[in-house]
């Protein structure tokens, strides 16, 4: 009962045997435990998984959005009839993909 409801034990009569003291501290010592990495994960270490999270998704968002800038760009310089690289890429996939 110390390690479920550590204060139990110290209503009756056997609050008095050192091993049932023992067993309430450690009951106790793990209850303060679970509350203090508790504390930690939700106050401290989730946050940052949260705003790293947020983060990568934000940049992920911002790729998406730039390659489908770039696909409206090499859709219309080619239903013009242009051959200009596409920024950033252009000169490099023409380096690379030659065939």
């Amino acid at each position: 009962m110390a390690y479920l409801i550590f204060f139990l034990p110290l209503l009756t009569e056997a609050k008095k045997d050192p091993f049932v003291k023992y067993h309430v501290r450690q009951g106790l010592g793990l209850l303060i435990t679970f509350f203090a990495l508790r504390f930690i994960t939700l106050f401290l270490i989730a946050p940052l998984f949260y705003l790293v999270g947020f983060l990568f998704m934000s940049i992920l968002y911002a790729i998406n959005l730039f390659l489908l800038a770039l696909l409206v760009l090499g859709i219309m310089n080619a239903a013009k009839g242009e051959e200009k690289p596409l920024p950033l890429i252009g000169k490099w996939a023409d380096k690379l993909l030659k065939f």
